[in-house]
């Protein structure tokens, strides 16, 4: 799993950022989202313009450059800060698997331009290159007779050292391989997706599909059907055959059926979206869901951030502006975070004052308790 994360000199983040999980507090309730002592399910505020968006992406950066799944380049425009004079953006990801510490560093230009990468594994580094020097070693067991740089220029050059010697190399069945597939695989299966755009999502899968011909794949409408019902939608739900060989889900009425896109409000559309990527957030490592109840009643909002507490091993963060979430029954302090000028800190270490489940989270953040 994640446990900190640094970035500097990406978009907004001018100076060195670090959201930090691994840092959980001594609370007695609530225990089912910390693991290992991590943080495993978060809520992200800020006012507008503060960096949610921009962290998510500065954290999906490594989707871009480590796998071949679903990547949106034009998100990444503007990649420097734009009032910095350094000429790369560096990132740090510190990860744990089975006790093992994984730190993997780089640094880029622009989103596909490395110019240095290095992995630690349990304090000693197994992987370092530095594209501009064209020269690097690596000295995992299985992996020592790769070949990480040549003398003749080629598009490989730019392709990422991990990447190569995760696709070449027949790596030895040791400690320190297996923490190494285990933070590609962590990486392979990162998920961040926005409310309400079935087309834009980044990592864990690959090409565009429609979210209700998915729930219908997975034999789900029944299961959607009621789902929606506890969410206080009540349709009768059905399939019908639109295409040769295709389904799509309608709706029935008296006067006859519809399709479900056509009647559903912009909350329904978002709220079907979202159980189509619940469906498959178990298989996902780290999700990401960007605003994800822009368009909630807050009721609804703080039943979503339920439903993903029950996902075990899942780590799942989302972005609001939602204060109503600000609850100690929903979640809890270390687990509440604030992003504001370069700097992101869980409510309990944002506070002077010791956070209990007694104390009122939403009337402290309004009253600016979590204000440096």
């Amino acid at each position: 799993m994640l446990k900190r994360f640094s970035v500097t000199n990406f978009k907004n983040f001018e100076n060195k950022t670090t959201f930090c999980l691994d840092s959980a507090a001594n609370y007695e309730f609530n225990s089912d989202i910390v693991q290992n002592g991590c943080i495993t399910k978060g809520l992200i505020f800020g006012i507008n313009g503060s960096g949610k968006s921009n962290l998510a992406l500065a954290i999906f950066d490594i989707v871009l450059h480590l796998t071949d799944k679903q990547r949106n380049f034009d998100k990444y425009e503007l990649y420097l800060n734009l009032d910095s004079k350094k000429p790369t953006a560096e990132f740090e990801y510190v990860f744990c698997f089975d006790g093992n510490e994984v730190v993997y560093k780089y640094s880029k230009t622009a989103p596909i331009n490395l110019t240095y990468e290095s992995v630690s594994i349990n304090g000693k580094e197994v992987l370092n290159y530095d594209f501009q020097l064209r020269k690097g070693y690596t000295s995992l067991s299985g992996a020592e007779n790769l070949q990480l740089s040549s003398s003749l220029m080629t598009e490989a050059d730019k392709l990422s050292r991990v990447k190569y010697v995760k696709s070449n190399a027949i790596l030895q069945d040791n400690k320190e391989n297996r923490a190494f597939i285990a933070f590609t695989s962590f990486v392979d299966n990162m998920l961040m997706f926005y409310s309400l755009d079935q087309r834009r999502y980044q990592g864990f899968s690959v090409g565009v599909d429609s979210y209700t011909q998915g729930i219908i794949r997975e034999g789900k409408t029944k299961d959607f059907e009621i789902f929606l019902k506890s969410q206080g939608v009540d349709y009768n739900l059905e399939e019908r055959e639109v295409v040769s060989g295709i389904k799509e889900l309608f709706c029935k009425f008296e006067s006859g059926s519809v399709p479900f896109s056509s009647v559903a409000s912009t909350g329904t559309n978002s709220l079907a979206l979202f159980y189509y990527w619940y469906l498959y957030m178990s298989k996902a490592s780290f999700v990401f869901i960007d605003e994800y109840d822009a368009f909630y009643h807050f009721e609804l909002s703080q039943e979503l951030v339920k439903l993903v507490k029950t996902l075990p091993n899942t780590q799942v963060f989302l972005s609001s502006h939602n204060t109503d979430l600000l609850s100690n029954d929903l979640l809890r302090p270390d687990a509440y975070f604030k992003i504001e000028d370069n700097n992101i800190k869980s409510f309990d270490k944002a506070s002077v004052k010791e956070l209990r489940r007694a104390h009122n989270l939403q009337k402290m953040y309004k009253a600016g308790s979590f204000n440096e």
